[in-house]
């Protein structure tokens, strides 16, 4: 458990530090993938026990790391998932953006996904990749969504409160603001194929649905470089 520090002191430093305090349990409630993951996972705890100056506060690097929620878009039935042609990073990437100070990254994900593809969000559960006993409480049931992958993916069920990330990265940023850290957490949306999307010009070149084979068989260096693993994940079979 990460102890209270009250960093920036007084009431407005309280406040961070719980707001901290929960983004470690969510970190604490993610089940590692593979061994990657279970370093940036505890790589991230050892952070956040550290100090409360996680949110970026200024552009486009200040402090260094700092959290990011991606949200991926995910259609059930074939596995497909969206991405978009990022002008800064120059790469295939979910949306996301970073998290404000005191923001719940969830509610950053639900803004991204708003903002940045004009839907609103329908959170997927992470049951199969997260500890059950951890960052869980207040989540509630939502309509399941039946699909034809194998797998995590095959069935997603929709929460309707307290959504948690899927999946956890450390990562060394590329493009046009290269060179600082991103601690990325990855939460899953269920979507399909052809939905209305509206894209943000100012942000992509375009967006598009990529099925796991076109993501096998695409030079990895075009997306993300833990994105294959990402969906390696979402595909492995329950527990």
């Amino acid at each position: 458990m990460r102890a209270f520090k009250n960093v920036g002191g007084g009431w407005q430093g309280f406040a961070m530090d719980i707001a901290v305090d929960r983004i470690y349990r969510l970190v604490e409630g993610i089940r590692p993938f593979d061994e990657l993951e279970s370093a940036h996972r505890s790589e991230a705890l050892q952070w956040l026990t550290k100090t409360a100056d996680v949110f970026r506060r200024s552009k486009p690097a200040t402090p260094s790391p700092h959290l990011v929620s991606y949200v991926v878009l995910l259609d059930p039935t074939d596995g497909s998932s969206l991405l978009v042609d990022h002008l800064n990073a120059r790469r295939w990437l979910p949306p996301g953006g970073h998290v404000e100070p005191g923001e719940d990254p969830a509610d950053t994900a639900r803004r991204e996904a708003q903002e940045e593809l004009g839907i609103t969000p329908r959170f997927a559960r992470a049951d199969a990749f997260t500890d059950p006993a951890a960052g869980r409480a207040g989540a509630s049931r939502g309509p399941g969504v039946e699909g034809a992958v194998a797998g995590g993916v095959g069935r997603l069920r929709v929460v309707e409160s307290a959504p948690v990330p899927a999946f956890i990265t450390i990562t060394e940023t590329v493009g046009i603001d290269h060179g600082h850290t991103d601690v990325s957490l990855w939460y899953v949306l269920i979507g399909q194929r052809g939905m209305p999307l509206t894209p943000d010009p100012a942000e992509f070149r375009e967006a598009r649905w990529w099925t796991p084979a076109e993501i096998d068989a695409t030079d990895a260096t075009l997306f993300d470089p833990h994105y294959q693993r990402f969906i390696a994940k979402l595909n492995q079979p329950r527990r």
